[in-house]
């Protein structure tokens, strides 16, 4: 902060796309504060050229030194999709989190810009009803505290979308010409998923339209025949797809072509966002949905039951500290400390069928699986198993409901 004026903002990395709000916004920031803005474009793999971006933000005035578009594709699969993987993470019990998730890396990487060109604040294009909001600046205060956050959106008088393109106008800020008018829905994209919110899906009842799907086909219009894949595990990463060994990016690449052919990773939810109202979307998480199958699969035959069972109690909260941004948390630092030595010996091979927007594990294997084919045979044991000893474990189990039948009887 200025020695002179300690309110005054002297430079402001903002999260940036290069689309209407957040061109807007930099707009907007360049003039209302009066100082540099810097722009972070993050490669999430969400399947859209970059470089426009880049041309936009210098078209608007930003230095070339100051427009930063990185490749965070590895770092976000092995970092933050797979130990979310790991703990089987799934809120309100359907959700695989991919944009809850992608939200600690973006507001990391905007953090470590700001230190790097001595910024003193971070902006980014979340609306006030939104879980965003939450996620990116819950994140920029865990990794520094006294950073200013600006947050447009609840700032301005740009309450519409006729607001924000008269804006732009007035501005000769160049408008994609699918956001003249109203947007029928809006979407976040990354390698992990797309969601689709608002205008057309605003009405529960009424069925997703097709041409909202952009990651995967007609779960009807899919192959008539299935097909099989095996994923190779080890320590409870994904390292193979069908033998072939591969990076954690190109692994989750791979799953979504599988996932996209197959019409597999569609979910219509509605679900309770952390600021208080629900909200209806349209997930499309093909290569994850693969994924989490295969993970569980792996864990039915190396994860002892105690440990299997424990998991399960702690994936909901798990999941739930992702959805509402606590990702840089002692409290998931902890449960990630516990999930990741479970899968210590969660090593092997799963093999799966994919067939018109299922995934069906149909095969599993490991060098340290604990399934005996010798004690749960309905065939003769040799002797493995006492099935005598199951009386006296019945009936101690069975003392307490005696006691209390007894009683109330």
């Amino acid at each position: 902060m200025s020695a002179s004026n300690p309110d005054k903002i002297n430079r402001i990395v903002l999260a940036f796309s290069g689309g209407l709000d957040t061109s807007v916004i930099l707009k907007w920031l360049q003039q209302t504060y009066q100082c540099e803005v810097v722009t972070f474009t993050a490669d999430l793999g969400q399947g859209e050229e970059l470089e426009p971006a880049r041309a936009k933000a210098r078209l608007m005035g930003v230095k070339e030194e100051h427009i930063f578009i990185d490749d965070l594709r590895e770092e976000f699969v092995k970092d933050y999709v797979f130990p979310m993987m790991r703990a089987n993470a799934l809120y309100e019990g359907l959700y695989l989190l991919g944009t809850s998730i992608a939200r600690p890396l973006i507001a990391k990487r905007q953090i470590e810009i700001a230190k790097q060109v001595g910024a003193d604040a971070v902006s980014h294009g979340a609306t006030g009803k939104g879980n965003d909001q939450v996620r990116f600046e819950l994140g920029y205060y865990a990794l520094q505290p006294d950073i200013k956050v600006i947050a447009p959106w609840r700032e301005w008088d740009l309450t519409s979308r006729t607001k924000l393109i008269e804006f732009a106008e007035k501005h000769q800020i160049p408008i994609p010409r699918d956001k003249r008018g109203e947007s029928p829905f809006s979407t976040d994209a990354n390698m992990l998923h797309t969601s689709s919110e608002g205008k057309v899906l605003e009405d529960p009842w009424d069925e997703t339209p097709d041409y909202v799907y952009s990651r995967t086909v007609n779960p009807e219009d899919a192959p008539d025949a299935p097909e099989y894949i095996t994923i190779d595990f080890e320590r409870g990463d994904g390292v193979a797809i069908n033998g072939v060994g591969m990076t954690p990016a190109t692994l989750l690449e791979t799953l979504n072509e599988y996932g996209r052919k197959h019409g597999i990773g569609r979910l219509d939810l509605v679900e309770n966002r952390f600021v208080g109202m629900k909200s209806r979307g349209m997930y499309e998480t093909p290569g994850g949905t693969i994924y989490h199958l295969a993970h569980r699969g792996i864990e039915q035959v190396t994860l002892d039951r105690g440990a299997a069972h424990l998991k399960d109690e702690l994936a909901p909260k798990y999941a739930e500290l992702i959805y509402n941004g606590f990702w840089f948390s002692p409290e998931r630092e902890m449960l990630q400390a516990a999930i990741d030595h479970s899968q210590e010996k969660v090593t092997g091979t799963v093999r799966l069928k994919l067939y018109k927007g299922g995934v069906y594990v149909v095969g599993r294997k490991s060098p340290y699986s604990l399934y005996s084919e010798k004690v749960v045979t309905f065939e003769d044991d040799a002797g493995a198993y006492d099935q005598r000893d199951a009386a006296g474990f019945i009936k101690l189990n069975a003392l307490r409901l005696r006691l209390l039948g007894g009683r109330d009887r």
